[in-house]
């Protein structure tokens, strides 16, 4: 009989959840290993070897760890319903002209949900990752906290998960540093999965070539949507583009036109197959909505509260003051103008170190 009960541990066979899966096991959790199988890369047509936490070096270091600790450990294979909903939206919302955030939308929609169906049929009561975050609690209600480690936390990425998936989850590593799991990796004798170095590609898109994976995904892309124009917030012509959904708010390299002075794309309006170019500071913007929302630590935001949100990961956040326009749509309005809103992309909306809530980027407004 474990000490602490039965927990399900998600091993992508990287050093965070493995290192999450050894200290759950010397605490005396009784430890199940799993690992996810999202995607098959070879169907992707990409050009480079598969990495990451699909491949089969991944899930065979992860099965490693498991049998030198006497845990089990299984793969769970849930390529269709990962292919059907995270595939099929990250294609959609480049289609509609936004940049999408698969990882966001796999980790709130497909992992978790796997992870507590599993842990349900092997009666586990808890579920743990690797993820640099926090698991807290206010008066019944869950919530996801900052990791200590600044530079790696990821609360960003875990805005949607529900009440219920927070109330089973720990995050061993959101009180860590990460210099810290890679010294106990070493001491442990895992200096290979301490050097290891780590994969921030999306696991269907590991070469990077996102417009790539949309022409093979989407027969006759490339020809339908060939010979758009570049034009400027007036509606002057300034050259042609390529299509469209391959191009994203902020952009600036690639954009194949010179125009003396560098230039930066500021909308996309996808029924005119038209990429809106302007200056650097006409990608300001103050304002914008956010849909999709899920509430963490209240169950409600009241209008006018101020809060500090994020609108990308690797940010710091900036003041702002949150209005609801429905259950499901907030209105931000930060207090100084932000660069690049991009639709799509996540925003997370902080109390100090707290999600508050999260939602999607719907459209971005500058604010009388």
């Amino acid at each position: 009989m474990s000490k602490h009960g039965k927990v399900l541990v998600a091993m992508s066979g990287g050093i965070d959840s493995t290192v999450t899966a050894i200290m759950l096991h010397e605490e005396g959790y009784e430890v199940v290993g799993v690992t996810m199988k999202t995607w098959d890369y070879a169907s992707s047509g990409g050009s480079k070897k598969e990495t990451g936490c699909c491949s089969l070096d991944s899930i065979n270091d992860a099965r490693q760890v498991a049998v030198d600790l006497g845990f089990h450990h299984f793969i769970v294979d849930i390529r269709e319903e990962f292919g059907d909903y995270v595939i099929d939206n990250f294609v959609d919302e480049y289609l509609a002209g936004r940049t999408p955030n698969p990882c966001v939308l796999c980790n709130t929609h497909i992992k978790w949900e796997a992870l507590l169906k599993r842990a349900d049929q092997m009666d586990c009561a808890f579920i743990a990752t690797g993820h640099y975050a926090r698991m807290n609690e206010l008066d019944g209600r869950f919530y996801v906290s900052k990791g200590i480690d600044e530079h790696k936390d990821q609360s960003y990425v875990l805005w949607g998960l529900s009440q219920d998936c927070m109330s089973r989850t720990k995050f061993p590593m959101g009180h860590m540093h990460k210099a810290d799991i890679k010294q106990m990796a070493r001491d442990m004798g895992l200096h290979e999965l301490a050097n290891k170095s780590e994969s921030y590609e999306i696991c269907f898109v590991p070469d990077n070539d996102y417009r790539g994976f949309l022409k093979r995904r989407v027969e006759g892309l490339e020809e339908r949507v060939d010979g758009g124009v570049f034009a400027d917030k007036e509606g002057n012509i300034l050259g042609t583009h390529k299509g469209y959904p391959f191009y994203t708010i902020g952009q600036r390299r690639g954009l194949g036109i010179a125009l003396g002075t560098p230039y930066f794309v500021t909308d996309i309006i996808p029924e005119e197959n038209k990429v809106i170019l302007g200056l650097e500071h006409e990608l300001d913007r103050n304002g914008m909505f956010v849909r999709n929302v899920n509430f963490q630590k209240y169950a409600a935001i009241p209008d006018g509260k101020e809060v500090v949100t994020k609108i990308r990961y690797k940010t710091p956040g900036a003041l702002s003051t949150v209005y609801a326009e429905d259950k499901d749509l907030l209105k931000i309005e930060f207090h100084s103008m932000m660069a690049a809103i991009t639709p799509g992309q996540s925003a997370v909306l902080y109390e100090g170190n707290d999600v508050v809530a999260g939602g999607h980027i719907l459209s971005n407004f500058i604010v009388n």
